[in-house]
């Protein structure tokens, strides 16, 4: 099959191709055309997939591509951005038409559900590697940024944390971990933190103005949370940050297969769970619970930016230690998060 054929019949189609406002030309051309409305800025992420790097061979297609746009849509989110829009280049080693129709109807269906629609792209040779850039809008000046954590600060988390990363070795068939062992249930909740993490859009949005520094957590907690602070360096400090380790948030599939020896190094370095963290000022505190609580969400107050550098444990002991772990790293480059 040539090209423009694998593209016209999987991916130029009504379910990846919507109109949308501020989209004035789609796939087609040699390029889309965007037409950002009056105070709003355009948000830009990337990031490419590798397989057995970002995901384990043989993954269903339809799957993939759920994971594939979903993990970018997050980077939107930490922004506190709309989705808009994407690009998609493709690297195949060859032309499977089954693999091709399940990859197209995935990520239509999570384009749907986002409205984020397909601009344009581009496919070749080579082994399986899929880089999706979206586009968001945000309006000027309200963009969430790592950078603005302030001593005093909450620390914050949405959802729960170490599913994606206690998935992997079951998905990738690990010695010890069968998943055929498991319950229907709990092997749908792990398939799911793997391949469909949920982008905290909206949340992202709700909390415009009241997060002082956010991102979404790609490569675990200990690692990301490092980059708020990083970002967040003064003339005269270097915040650091104390988690409470009680109030970690995790579900309760990962509370019963996980040791309890091993959940807090799997749940806050375990990486892949797509979650927001947030710091948030005390003035604000009431107001962000509120505007999470109203989406249904979990929002968990985890810890508090502090004055001295690094990021310490609170254990049931009430003295704090120095993390004794960190997240992962892909051939030791984090890479855009």
């Amino acid at each position: 099959m040539a090209e423009f054929e694998l593209i016209r019949q999987y991916f130029t189609t009504a379910g990846l191709t919507f109109a949308r406002p501020g989209i004035v030309l789609g796939p087609g051309d040699d390029c889309a055309l965007l037409e950002l409305p009056a105070g709003t800025q355009l948000a830009m992420s990337m990031d490419t997939l590798n397989q057995d790097v970002h995901f384990p061979a043989g993954a269903d297609a339809a799957e993939l591509a759920q994971r594939c746009l979903r993990v970018n849509l997050s980077d939107l989110a930490a922004m506190g951005a709309e989705p808009l829009g994407f690009t998609l280049a493709l690297s195949l080693p060859a032309v499977d038409e089954h693999w091709l129709q399940g990859f197209s109807e995935g990520l239509a269906t999570c384009a749907a559900q986002y409205q984020c629609s397909l601009l344009g792209g581009d496919t070749t040779r080579g082994p399986l590697a899929i880089t999706i850039q979206v586009h968001g809008l945000v309006p000027a000046g309200q963009a969430l940024r790592r950078a603005g954590a302030s001593v005093g600060d909450a620390i914050y988390v949405t959802g729960t944390l170490g599913d994606a990363a206690l998935a992997v070795p079951y998905l990738t068939q690990q010695p010890g971990f069968d998943m055929t062992a498991l319950s229907a249930a709990d092997r749908a909740s792990l398939q799911a933190a793997f391949y469909q993490p949920v982008p905290r859009t909206e949340a992202g949005i709700a909390l415009r103005g009241l997060a002082s520094a956010a991102l979404d957590i790609s490569d675990g907690l200990a690692s990301d949370l490092n980059h708020i602070l990083q970002a967040s360096t003064g003339p005269n400090v270097t915040p650091g940050a104390i988690i409470e380790s009680a109030r970690v948030p995790v579900s309760d599939v990962f509370a019963r297969l996980v040791p309890d020896a091993e959940q807090l190094p799997m749940a806050l370095g375990g990486g892949d769970d797509y979650e927001l963290c947030v710091t948030v000022p005390p003035q604000h505190e009431a107001q962000a619970q509120a505007a999470l609580q109203a989406l249904g969400l979990k929002f968990t107050r985890i810890g508090e930016v502090v004055a001295s550098s690094g990021i310490m444990l609170r254990g049931s002991d009430g003295d704090p230690r120095p993390l004794p772990f960190s997240g992962y790293r892909h051939f030791g480059d984090n890479g855009n998060e």
